[in-house]
């Protein structure tokens, strides 16, 4: 995408980048209610309208930085669905179901993404064409950076929970306690650029597999 100007990749990564925060959220909250936590539809969070999910730091700041300076990999968060673990049977268990669910609608996302670019390669008309490639590869890259981004153990991102399921009581109660520094962590992954190498290799087979469904 070196090609195109400031405003027009501007164009093209807003929605995708909206819609991969948004469903994302969604899909926590949607999951949720099927285990039988009514807390995000109950909170109008259980809906598509990205203005209830917005967080300015994390879907308009840190991705707008994030595309102008070119630094790695563009992700960011939205408001988080909010869950009452109370109202589970399994409360941790069903909470790593929970957690597991933005990841994969991340995926499933990116998925629809790569299908999008299909049609626009296989129409061949450049005036349809390339707007669906470009948001189409757009739509692939910030869905698998956050479903990637998610599954990594820091608390509190959705692996930290997935993994809090499956451990002992013992061992989940104190690995639970690393939240307070988690997002101090990340900063520090990602200022080092420590993150850029962990991500780097699933990035790239991601994309890849990806990228070939679009027939990229």
């Amino acid at each position: 995408m070196d090609e195109l100007s400031l405003l027009q990749r501007i164009v093209v990564w807003v929605l995708p980048v909206i819609f991969a925060i948004t469903v994302h959220e969604v899909a926590h909250g949607w999951v949720a209610k099927r285990y039988g936590d009514n807390t995000a539809s109950l909170l109008g969070r259980l809906t598509l309208n990205p203005i209830k999910h917005i967080d300015i730091v994390g879907t308009i700041i840190l991705p707008g930085i994030l595309l102008l300076t070119g630094t790695g990999f563009i992700f960011g968060w939205a408001k988080p669905v909010p869950v009452d673990i109370r109202n589970f049977k399994n409360p941790r268990q069903d909470m790593a179901i929970v957690a597991l669910a933005g990841p994969v609608a991340n995926l499933l996302m990116a998925t629809a993404w790569a299908l999008l670019a299909r049609i626009g390669v296989v129409v061949n008309v450049e005036s349809v064409s390339m707007p669906l490639i470009y948001m189409g590869i757009a739509g692939i890259s910030i869905n698998l950076a956050l479903a990637l981004l998610n599954l990594l153990p820091i608390p509190p991102l959705d692996g930290s929970r997935i993994l809090s399921g499956i451990l002992p009581n013992r061992l989940a109660w104190q690995y639970n306690q690393l939240e307070r520094y988690g997002f101090i962590i990340l900063l520090v992954l990602l200022y080092t650029k420590i993150l850029n190498v962990i991500l780097e290799y699933p990035m790239y087979i991601a994309q890849n597999l990806f990228m070939s469904i679009a027939g990229l």
